[in-house]
């Protein structure tokens, strides 16, 4: 799916007003043709990588398209695509760090500057640089190579049970090494 590229066709970009009864959407093709960037890159300045953020922006999309109405009105749809993120962001990182979030902030519509995005790569590298070695190299696997746990654990020679724990030790030390380097 190419969620990451403005969409481009003969659909309108934003909501048409139906007979001024709402400002809601004319179909399901606009809602993703209006939503789809911003969601993305949403999802990617939180996941760090065009794969997952890739994926979640589809099961976005797939989780709200049965209780989304067209008859809603457009900040309502885009409401309901934010709040449904966060619920599928959730589940990622559940599955991926294999513990339990219990909260995540608001996701809100990216600054229309691309800052945070464009230096994501450079906060990551010092981040992992700051690293003991077999914490950089677990991370590096799991969240830039996409390996899968099982495959890091081979990678790395060690148990998929000690991946799992190296992984969450690695997290839990970038996240202080990140907390830290904020000013």
């Amino acid at each position: 799916m190419a969620a990451h590229q403005e969409p481009v066709g003969p659909r309108p970009l934003r909501a048409v007003p139906d007979s001024g009864q709402h400002d809601g959407y004319p179909d399901w093709e606009a809602v993703y043709f209006d939503n789809a960037a911003w969601l993305y890159r949403t999802l990617f300045a939180r996941v760090g990588n065009r794969a997952d953020a890739e994926d979640l922006t589809a099961e976005v999309f797939l989780a709200a398209l049965r209780p989304l109405r067209l008859s809603a009105s457009v900040g309502e749809v885009r409401a309901y695509l934010r709040a449904t993120a966060r619920t599928v962001l959730a589940a990622h990182w559940r599955e991926t760090m294999g513990r339990e979030i219990t909260s995540i902030d608001d996701i809100e519509e990216p600054p229309g500057s691309e800052e945070a995005i464009s230096t994501a790569p450079q906060r990551v590298a010092k981040v992992l640089d700051s690293l003991p070695d077999r914490y950089r190299r677990i991370l590096e696997m799991r969240f830039l190579q996409g390996d899968s746990i099982k495959e890091a654990a081979t990678q790395l020679g060690i148990s998929v049970a000690n991946a799992k724990v190296l992984q969450h030790r690695a997290l839990r030390l970038a996240a202080q090494v990140n907390d830290g380097g904020h000013s």
